[in-house]
Formats: structure tokens, sequence, C-alpha cells
């Protein structure tokens, strides 16, 4: 694996991170800019959907990112066809547009018979789109590289992309039937590209990993659900709560992916699901960072489930002291805009100290 030698070792981390039996310290997902390497310049194509879906490029970039990191205690590197977070709207016939950082779906579900049509179509451009890249980074990858399941966001969030936000947020009132027959119709869609994805990527050999850079033995996705920030408790209940509890029954084991502080009035529901693993809370930007968030974590913990959560290398001393570090995960990145790893040596320097903190706690 490309600057990434243990990686047999770090496979058994992460199983004692999803069973909770990490004793000797949290897992540290840390990346730096590689010691005495010159990344070198990759022409992109002038067309901005072509840097999305010119499967060749996408390839030869993240080789290119991969070769200049340095990937240090738990990181590895990992690639998925990174389509942005509406791909499944799209297999359902909507358009994506492209912009620099993200992509987003245009509405088309609008009228409420449509619903019926909402079905997997293995011949959506989309779809086949997806499976190009998914195939080519397996044949390309050769163990140098995890290959990671796309972008995929069903439930409420797809019924809304498909619906436009606005809209969306009258159905909840005004159509109710309708929406709750969507979410269902569409978590149909979601199981059978899971279904594909899993056999695609051959997670019987290699494990799943995906965007959120956490790798399995099994068949493990993320559930997600960024409407929670605009809706009540009442109405989580009503239109989300059976169809999550029927995704992550599903799945062999998850991870929620909760992001925004708007979003927090729905935690406690979210830990009252038995078989939820863990949360992976997103402050956002412009929110105080991780160690500010000791209250919030130490609930997740107290709960028995799992912890992923982006820090600042100055979060660490007083997240080493609070939070056990039993089914915790630490994501220190090269991207970290805040407090970036700027060299190897640091990020060396991080996992050490990492490291000492927890044997002066054992011994």
């Amino acid at each position: 694996m490309i600057n990434k030698e243990n990686w047999e070792d770090t496979k058994k981390k992460y199983q004692e991170f999803w069973a909770k039996e990490n004793h000797d310290r949290p897992l540290l997902f840390i990346t730096a800019p590689r010691e005495n390497y010159t990344k070198k310049e990759i022409k992109e194509p002038d067309n901005i959907e072509e840097r999305w879906t010119d499967t060749e490029y996408v390839i030869k970039k993240a080789r290119n990112d991969f070769n200049a990191t340095y990937y240090g205690a738990d990181a590895y590197p990992n690639l998925w066809p990174d389509l942005g977070p509406d791909i499944l709207v799209a297999y359902l016939g909507s358009e994506l547009i492209f912009g620099e950082q993200t992509s987003w779906s245009t509405p088309t579900l609008n009228d409420w018979g449509q619903v019926k049509n909402l079905r997997f179509d293995s011949e959506n451009k989309w779809w086949q789109k997806t499976v190009e890249m998914t195939k080519a980074m397996m044949q390309d990858s050769n163990g140098d590289y995890m290959v990671g399941i796309t972008d995929l966001h069903p439930g409420a969030d797809a019924i809304a992309s498909l619906r436009g936000l606005s809209r969306f947020c009258i159905d909840l009132y005004d159509n109710p039937a309708e929406v709750k027959e969507a979410i269902f119709k569409v978590l149909d869609v979601f199981k059978k590209t899971m279904d594909l994805s899993f056999e695609m990527t051959n997670v019987s050999e290699n494990g799943t990993t995906n965007w959120m850079d956490i790798w399995h033995p099994g068949r493990y996705y993320v559930t997600s659900a960024d409407i929670l920030y605009m809706i009540s408790e009442q109405m989580y209940d009503e239109f989300l709560s059976e169809e999550l509890f029927e995704e992550v029954n599903w799945l062999e084991d998850t991870i929620f992916h909760l992001d925004g502080v708007g979003s927090l009035k729905h935690l406690d529901s979210l830990l009252k699901i038995e078989k939820l693993n863990g949360i992976q809370w997103m402050y956002g930007a412009g929110q105080p960072s991780a160690a500010h968030w000791i209250p919030e974590l130490k609930k997740i913990q107290n709960a028995g489930k799992l912890i992923q959560v982006d820090v600042m290398p100055s979060d660490l001393d007083i997240l080493l002291e609070e939070l056990k570090p039993e089914g915790v995960m630490y994501m220190v990145r090269t991207h970290n805009l805040k407090n970036p790893i700027k060299s190897e040596q640091e990020a060396k320097d991080i996992v050490k100290k990492v490291e000492k903190s927890f044997k002066k706690t054992i011994f």
C-alpha cells in the first residue's frame, strides 16, 4: 500500500475499534506532506465536470496525492468514485451540476404520481459512471490503496433533493403520506446499489471503506440525514425514525454522520437506536473545535457508542484526558485549514504524544 507499510496491523486496530477494545490508545487518522518529495503537476481537464468524471484523470490525480502523503498511525490511502452527495438522486433521474468543491442535483419529482417510478435502473448513466469508476479503481489499485463506496444519501435527504428543499418542507405538512412512501421507495434503491457496491469492491476479501475513512472487515456504511438540522424532534419521529431504523438494521455496522449544531437536538434519539454503532460528530464551519464539545462527546461515549471527530492538534490534550480511548477515532488531516499538519515529523510527534499519554495511564 502506498506509503503505508503496516496495513495488516492497521486493520487489526480498526477491528479493535469496532469492538471497543483499542485499550492502548484511540485510533488516529493523521496525514501530512511527505518529506523529501516533490509533488508532480497533473494537468487537469478544462471542463469542470470532467474533473469529476474523467476516470483516468481522477485515478492519476489520486495516485499523485497518495505518493505525496505521509499516512501516520491508522491513516491509509483511500479512493472512491466521488460524484457528490446527490449521486443517489441522480440514479433516480436527476441531473448533476458540478462545482469546484461539490455537486448538486436538479429537482425532478414534480408530481407525487411519479413516486411509483422511483426504482433502480441499471442503465442509468450516473450508475454506469459509478460502475465504470469503481471497476477502474479496483483494477488500478492492486493493493496500493483502498477503494471505497460512493457517497449515498437515501431517506429524507434524497426526497428533499428530488423535490427541492422549499417544496419538501411544505410537503411535510401537506403531503406526509406521499413523503413517507417515497422515502421507503428510495431505501429499496439504496439497498440495491449497496449490494452491488459491496460486490464490486470485493468486500469479502478487502473489507469496506468510504468517504468517512473508517475501514471495516464487512458490510459497513455511513448513515446520515443532513435534513435533521431543519426539522423538529417530532418530525424526526414521524418521518425519519422508521426508515433510519430499517437502514441501520439492514447494514452489518454503521456510524451516523451527525452534521451541525442544529442537529444536536436529535442526538438523544439517535443514541437510543440499539444497533447504531456510533456517531461522527461534525461541529461545522465557524464552530469551536472538538475540545469544546466534551459534554456531547462524553454523552456519546457513555451511551456505549463509537466516536469519530475531526480535531486540531491543540485539542488533543483535553480530549485524551477527558475521553476513554476505546471506540474513539480522531481525524487530524493535511487539509485541516484552521491548523494543517505542516510536516511528516509534526505528524509523527503527535502520534508519539498520543501513544505516550496512554502508556502513562496503563502503566
